[in-house]
């Protein structure tokens, strides 16, 4: 007779939520998966994506077996090999390219398909096996670098807040996050605060499914956002209600950023922000006497050349109202800054120091002096910018690339050697969310399919045909998860039998009761860190490209911006028949004056297009965004949908810090598609 066994896990995805899960497995398959009701942050809940994770993980298109190129590159012609081979063939040719090129020929691309300690990015696996070889570092910079600079010039690191205290807060400000759609959880917490009678504002240049739940939606012109919080500012100072007590004792500069805060009066704002100023000036009356304010701001909003900028304003808010007092006040970003770093990825094990390669810049990147790519928990070609010169250094046959997938993505079509990875039930793992304060464990459910493989476990394979001795590339996944719970302050056995443990902070926890990691131990509204890296001084407005652009100077007039989609998590689950339905396939988002002045209409297929390239889609007609504005969700497959997404358009051009990517800074146009021209059939 047959019982089922409920396994405790964890999401792996790139989402700051990170849920607790149990899956039911019966005779050894999974039969079951849902969300971990004793979870205090996620509660049982899933979203619609991972609802269908069990779907993925029987897929048919689930690449279960190691395959060799046998077609040119890009054409996804592969024959299968079995896993001795695969890693035989793959060790030798490492082998000879260290031997004639040097490790740093060797580009390790990792990508957050996984966010874990052990498998994923967060223990940025695999590190220790390339620094044995030499290679170049990988500066996984896509996600979040920009904010999280900005953060640290003014607080000393991007965590905040703990979002659970979102439900003692009085005025709650969702500033470029779509929470509905991107880290639901919160929402739960949002509620508990209005049912108290907290205000909720969206501030978002999309009409977003959260923006439609705020009481207030304030549709701000792209990349404007740090003008935005100064012109707020200003009204605080015009209302006098400024916390002095907490700028004289926890800040510094605040004479200089006094004197900035008073160069963006409301007016100027409104000029600036497309808002209209008297919504400005009653926010800003809102936001001076309303105590505490929570405000909650995530990646979309610092993804263009202002970004770091913008973030770096934002945290200066709390400083100047005093909200950091409060239990519910200050700024969410991320929680990251709390988290361990992970297993010691053993720089020591360099031969010697090596150069950086930026994950942002992978087509400039990509030249003669990298000949080997190597790709895992990434998906590049549907994911980065500058998507038509990706392609073409892709096509380099000279260039050995090896992609670790699970499914066959456009990435895949380029590879020399595809090897078949595991899913999250198939291996253990250990995560932090970092959207909340928890680690959480993730305890492998089943066997892995076919010949498919963890990172770890291929990593530790290829140590071994390589000949190489170093005993830490040979730890267990136990002892990588044991290696992170140590550094988190939390016990291993408590998180693997509970399923998560929190961090040991306080609750309620206030942040920076005990002062600010800064240089100056205070809240630093100018920054000498910052000036010294050639930044401003003082936190400040820097516009974005296509804010700073005159209409008669753009070379298209349109500002596109690149959202998450509610149904796939950036290109994971784009080839999932169900949720490639609800998605109503590739569409653009434009306001209907743009629509009628080129002939668009709804549902008409059109191309959407700069410079750069184009990619096609169906037309939403919309006031959801604003006249000159067109919002194209990203995550679709290029081969799935036309031949390109909405990243054939987007510049490879960095923010203001970190060199951060710009996915909504770039200028386009639309016009229809003619009648002999295809597009996917709208499902």
């Amino acid at each position: 007779m047959s019982t089922s066994l409920p396994v405790l896990g964890a999401c792996p995805l790139d989402c700051p939520d990170t849920c607790s899960w149990v899956v039911t497995v019966r005779d050894g398959e999974a039969v079951g998966l849902r969300g971990n009701r004793d979870h205090p942050y996620t509660r049982g809940a899933l979203c619609v994506k991972v609802n269908r994770y069990l779907e993925q993980v029987r897929s048919a298109d689930r690449v279960l077996h190691p395959l060799k190129r046998v077609g040119p590159k890009g054409s996804g012609r592969f024959e299968r090999i079995s896993l001795d081979q695969a890693l035989s063939e793959i060790a030798a040719k490492l082998t000879s390219i260290v031997e004639e090129h040097g490790g740093e020929a060797i580009w390790p691309y990792q990508g957050t398909g996984t966010l874990g300690y052990v498998q994923g990015e967060s223990g940025q696996a695999g590190r220790r096996f390339w620094n044995a070889l030499g290679a170049s570092r990988h500066d996984l910079n896509i996600c979040a670098r920009a904010g999280n600079d900005g953060l640290r010039y003014v607080n000393g690191t991007p965590g905040g807040m703990d979002p659970e205290t979102f439900a003692l807060s009085r005025l709650i400000l969702l500033w470029g996050t779509n929470t509905l759609t991107s880290g639901h959880h919160l929402w739960k917490f949002v509620q508990d605060a209005r049912a108290a009678g907290a205000y909720v504002v969206a501030i978002d240049p999309i009409r977003t499914r959260t923006a439609d739940q705020a009481d207030e939606h304030l549709p701000i012109r792209p990349g404007t956002d740090a003008a935005l919080a100064l012109g707020l500012l200003h009204v605080v100072l015009e209302e006098g209600a400024e916390d002095r007590a907490y700028i004289e004792e926890h800040t510094t500069g605040w004479d200089e950023f006094e004197a900035e805060i008073r160069r963006h009066p409301p007016a100027l704002v409104a000029e600036i922000t497309g808002l209209p100023e008297e919504r400005i000036r009653a926010l800003g009356v809102r936001l001076a006497h309303t105590r505490p304010t929570g405000i909650r701001a995530t990646m979309g909003i610092q993804r263009h050349e202002g970004g770091g900028a913008a973030m770096r304003v934002i945290a200066c808010i709390p400083g100047v109202t005093g909200d950091w007092r409060h239990p519910g006040g200050g700024v969410a970003y991320s929680t990251s800054g709390y988290a361990p770093t992970g297993p010691d990825p053993r720089d020591d094990l360099l031969p010697h120091p090596v150069r950086t390669l930026t994950m942002t810049r992978l087509a400039d990147g990509l030249d003669e002096s990298v000949k080997c790519l190597w790709v895992y928990a990434a998906n590049p070609l549907g994911s980065t910018s500058d998507q038509n010169r990706i392609r073409a250094a892709l096509a380099r046959e000279d260039l050995f690339t090896v992609v670790m997938e699970q499914f066959p993505t456009d990435t895949v079509d380029y590879a020399d050697y595809v090897l078949p990875a595991t899913m999250q039930i198939e291996h253990l793992d250990v995560h932090h969310g970092y959207g909340h304060m928890y680690m959480v464990w993730n305890e492998p459910a089943v066997e892995p399919p076919g010949e498919c493989l963890s990172t770890t476990e291929t990593f530790r394979r290829l140590a071994r045909l390589m000949g190489l001795t170093e005993p830490s590339l040979y730890d267990s996944d136990l002892e990588l998860a044991g290696q992170t719970l140590a550094q988190a302050g939390v016990s291993l056995e408590e998180c693997r039998k509970q399923g998560w443990a929190r961090l040991p902070v306080a609750e309620p926890f206030v942040p920076f009761a005990e002062g600010f990691p800064t240089p100056s131990g205070r809240l630093e509204f100018a920054s000498a860190k910052a000036e010294a890296a050639g930044l401003p001084r003082v936190a400040g407005y820097v516009p974005s490209l296509t804010a700073r652009t005159a209409p008669a100077d753009r070379p298209h007039p349109l500002v596109m911006i690149t959202p998450a989609a509610h149904t796939f998590l950036n290109t994971q689950f784009a080839n999932n028949p169900e949720l490639r339905k609800r998605s109503k396939g590739p569409r653009v988002l434009v306001n209907p004056a743009d629509a009628a002045s080129r002939g668009l209409v709804d549902g008409q297929a059109a191309r959407v297009f700069n410079g750069n390239g184009e990619f096609r889609a169906y037309v939403e007609v919309s006031d959801r965004v604003a006249q000159g504005v067109v919002a194209a969700p990203k995550g679709h497959w290029p081969k799935l949908s036309g031949g390109a997404n909405p990243n054939a358009l987007v510049d490879e051009r960095d923010a203001d810090m970190g060199r951060g990517p710009v996915y909504h800074d770039n200028f386009v146009d639309v016009a229809p598609l003619s009648s002999e021209e295809e597009l996917e059939p709208l499902v």
